[in-house]
């Protein structure tokens, strides 16, 4: 047993759970992590950064269950205690997950090939950080104050925006947060609806990761690394979620569009000046 790679993908997890609330891109920040402490082959790191997500994503099914049960129920019945349109979240979070869903089933393996390098992931995290501070210095006129109040066309527009990041650096969380947050919902809405819409689309992709590359998990002990690092992100996804939410309730994220700017201008200099070999 490799004690290093067991303690590699503990921090692999720890920086899952970290970053996947927030809007600095978690595959990303995976990416670059892997790349500097020469995690595993390029295969298998491919695979690790779309299935470790999936702690992250249970951490919200475990804290919000209620509420998704809520919407289960009321999607399928469409009785909900306390809503007075129990079908809304759940057609909301379908209708926001058709967009990434086909683009990601179409293009997967091409942006997996080309655009998870750091270098992609630093010119992504430069772009999405200016478009923070674009988004949080427009004036907002609030359309949706609770997730379940967010429509159907709003719920398509964040879904288009939620297809920005198929491309590394991004964010998952941020695109659909700060894009929920122009289209005029609430933050606290913002951060729960992009919480609930990374549930379909994060456990899809891991399923869908897995099914086509498992193979490149050759014996116990790979998947005992992948094991491990789904386990942390889980624990540290369910420390930080609520802390989020109270977090952006009252205040905006330009904390974390500086820190998006400055890790890409980073590693930037780093791959320029002084001619730092990206793996991968």
């Amino acid at each position: 047993m490799d004690i290093i790679l067991l303690i590699q993908a503990v921090i692999m997890g720890i920086v899952e759970g970290i970053t996947e609330f927030l809007p600095i891109s978690s595959t990303g920040y995976l990416i670059l992590s892997a790349d500097l402490m020469g995690f595993w082959t390029k295969e298998k790191v491919d695979l690790f950064v779309v299935v470790i997500q999936l702690g992250a994503i249970l951490a919200v099914i475990y804290d919000y269950w209620g509420r998704l049960w809520h919407a289960l129920t009321g999607l399928i019945t469409g009785k909900a205690e306390g809503l007075n349109n129990p079908r809304q979240l759940g057609l909301s979070l379908i209708i926001a997950t058709i967009p990434v869903m086909i683009l990601g089933f179409i293009f997967a393996d091409d942006i997996k090939t080309h655009l998870f390098n750091p270098v992609t992931v630093a010119i992504m995290l430069i772009i999405g950080g200016l478009l923070i501070f674009y988004v949080e210095s427009r004036p907002k006129t609030i359309i949706a104050v609770e997730a379940e109040d967010v429509s159907f066309k709003t719920a398509l527009m964040i879904g288009l925006f939620q297809c920005l990041a198929l491309i590394p650096g991004t964010s998952r969380s941020g695109a659909t947060i700060i894009g929920a947050l122009w289209l005029g919902v609430s933050r606290k809405a913002s951060a729960e609806f992009s919480f609930f819409l990374g549930i379909p689309v994060i456990i899809g992709a891991a399923l869908l990761d897995l099914l086509k590359h498992s193979d490149v998990l050759t014996n116990s002990e790979d998947w005992l690394v992948l094991g491990v690092g789904t386990l942390v992100s889980f624990i540290v996804g369910l420390l930080l979620i609520r802390w989020l939410v109270a977090w952006v309730s009252l205040r905006d994220f330009k904390i974390f569009a500086w820190l998006r700017i400055i890790t890409g201008v980073v590693v930037l200099i780093a791959a320029w000046v002084f001619g730092y070999q990206f793996a991968g």
